[in-house]
């Protein structure tokens, strides 16, 4: 739900005015936007979030409105556009259903909300169950009926050990993706805000650090100082945990070096081939900016299960 965030703030600052909620409840083909995705509409016409990125948003707008006046809550299906290129619908082939309910105790509690950015602030998952039949969602899974489940995730996290210049675009890069990026050195003339502005900056020791930030599965750790005094540990820790991903800087042979020193640290084989080294997707990469590109591409694989 990375993407979604707006939505969340947007709910915070319009709380106990009149709203709608659009979620995507289904896709198929070349939808495009998940499952998932939310739009919150407010009375007066302001909205944020997106269902289709463009494509069918003005129709929503208009089923909101609808839906706020006093109309029941609605599942809409959108496919190919095929009388006219301004005909409401997706022209890039998918097809998607989108419901539209009211932000009411009826329909989605105002309230789930707070609960929603609670779990993520946390670090914890949250699923919120929606009745097809009434439009009403609850925490509480339902027993029968067709419902839509929906999870929402704590936000992405990335955790990049040491403040070299790679990390610097690697840092710019992920917080384009929504994700939030710590940066981790032991060595405060590396790790300054000038440097990695807009970013939460962690001097402790790598593996006290990585340990502290409790790496899971909406987390992935990238070690880039080349010093082993650092990565190492760093490594050490993070897979010790769930992070989607874990990644090391390094050439072939400094990466077989590392497995060894790993190995003796009693890392066993399964979790040293959990480190994707030399980090990143083999794009031919020159330059740091370059590079950093190659290990986002490779984590937001991770991410996705597509690794």
């Amino acid at each position: 739900m990375a993407d979604n965030d707006s939505v969340l703030a947007a709910a915070a600052a319009w709380k106990g005015e009149p709203l709608a909620l659009a979620t995507v409840v289904s896709t198929w083909g070349s939808a495009p936007r998940p499952r998932g995705s939310h739009m919150l509409v407010h009375a007066d016409g302001r909205f944020e979030g997106s269902v289709s990125g463009g494509c069918v948003e003005a129709d929503i707008l208009d089923t909101a409105a609808r839906v706020i006046a006093g109309d029941p809550f609605v599942v809409k299906t959108y496919g190919v556009a095929d009388d006219s290129a301004w005909q409401v619908g997706l022209p890039c082939g998918g097809e998607i259903s989108v419901m539209v309910q009211p932000v009411s105790a009826a329909g989605f509690d105002p309230e789930l909300f707070d609960r929603i950015a609670e779990a993520r602030d946390a670090g914890q998952s949250l699923t919120v169950t929606t009745d097809l039949s009434t439009g009403h969602a609850d925490l509480r899974p339902l027993e029968t009926g067709e419902v839509f489940v929906n999870r929402y995730d704590p936000p992405r996290r990335l955790l990049i050990v040491g403040a070299v210049q790679i990390a610097q675009s690697l840092a710019a890069l992920a917080r384009t993706l929504g994700i939030d990026v710590v940066v981790i050195d032991p060595r405060g003339r590396f790790l300054t805000e000038e440097r990695f502005p807009g970013v939460t900056l962690d001097d402790r020791w790598p593996d006290e650090a990585v340990a502290a930030w409790k790496p899971g599965r909406a987390t992935a750790v990238v070690t880039l100082s080349h010093d082993i005094k650092i990565d190492d540990p760093a490594l050490i820790a993070a897979l010790g945990t769930d992070a989607a991903y874990v990644g090391a800087l390094g050439s072939r042979r400094s990466h077989a070096a590392r497995r060894e020193r790993l190995a003796a640290s009693g890392v066993d084989t399964d979790q040293l081939d959990r480190i994707d080294g030399p980090v990143g997707i083999d794009i031919g990469a020159v330059g740091p900016a370059e590079i950093a590109l190659s290990i986002a591409a490779a984590m937001v694989g991770a991410f996705h299960d597509r690794r």
